[in-house]
């Protein structure tokens, strides 16, 4: 851990080195943007195809084509959720939280989109409607589906307070594609990967630099909604947190279900659309 106190005194110009103007790392310009009225005139006349209820405290697997839409709802309470994306014929292109929040921020929202995992890197969704876009961020800098935690395990618990907790995120995820996919827990694991925290409000504390989270401003009625870039499989965990106002991994919070529903836009509606091609990079110039 940090020590409490600098163990070295500023210089004469710490100062004018705080005060150099950041530079943003990845400009975004020169991405081609995704066409949102295109995909809000393709929700119009959407139908609802299938759904599934995810447990709280549990984790549920759905399938999401290319092409379709899928919504979170918070239906019963406050209630926040990790999500995880996989290309459905290929598990090794999965969503890259990292690279996500490198080029959209810390935060997610309507028009940004969810980029899969080398080599492909390509949009695998985009998000085109969010009921929690008024949030914003709160004065504590805190904000709503963050793409900065990771998910709330098994191995980090036990380091921090020696439990045997079998209800995190990670773990229901994991039981959640074995289930799926008809496999074993040990082969499914490893393709578990850092979520969308959806509804999940969180942020960095100002002291400190320290990942925090506080109640979801989440309420029955409030939506994610997501179109599906490419066909897809998706986990999502009803965390064992609530609403994550008090802990993440707990049997004492308060939990709740959470409603994925896909839809079917109409034949023809995403005329002149087309699943985005992988990454184009020369893989042999660097080898």
């Amino acid at each position: 851990m940090k020590p409490d106190q600098p163990q070295f005194a500023p210089p004469q110009d710490a100062r004018e080195r705080k005060a150099i103007a950041p530079v943003i790392c990845y400009p975004v310009d020169s991405l081609t943007p995704a066409p949102m009225a295109l995909y809000q005139a393709a929700r119009g006349g959407a139908e609802k195809v299938d759904e599934v209820l995810v447990p709280p405290r549990d984790a549920r697997c759905f399938t999401a084509p290319a092409g379709h839409f899928f919504r979170i709802s918070s239906v019963e309470g406050s209630q926040v959720g990790d999500l995880n994306l996989w290309n459905a014929d290929d598990l090794s292109e999965r969503f890259y939280s990292g690279k996500t929040r490198a080029l959209h921020g810390t935060h997610l929202s309507t028009g940004d989109r969810m980029w899969s995992s080398f080599p492909n890197l390509r949009p695998m969704a985009t998000i085109t409607k969010d009921t929690l876009d008024w949030y914003g961020f709160d004065d504590f800098g805190g904000s709503v589906h963050d793409v900065i935690g990771t998910r709330c395990d098994p191995y980090t618990s036990n380091l921090l307070s020696g439990g045997q907790y079998h209800q995190c995120c990670h773990s229901n995820l994991t039981r959640a594609l074995a289930d799926h996919l008809k496999i074993p827990l040990a082969e499914a694991e490893p393709h578990v990967h850092d979520v969308l925290n959806v509804f999940m409000c969180t942020g960095f504390t100002r002291d400190t630099g320290q990942y925090f989270m506080k109640a979801s401003p989440v309420r029955p009625g409030d939506y994610l909604e997501v179109f599906a870039e490419i066909d897809l499989i998706g986990g999502l965990s009803a965390c064992p947190g609530g609403d994550c106002s008090t802990q993440h991994s707990s049997d004492q919070a308060a939990c709740h279900p959470l409603l994925v529903e896909i839809f079917a836009p109409k034949p023809g509606a995403l005329k002149g659309w087309n699943t985005p091609m992988p990454n184009d990079y020369d893989q042999s110039h660097g080898r």
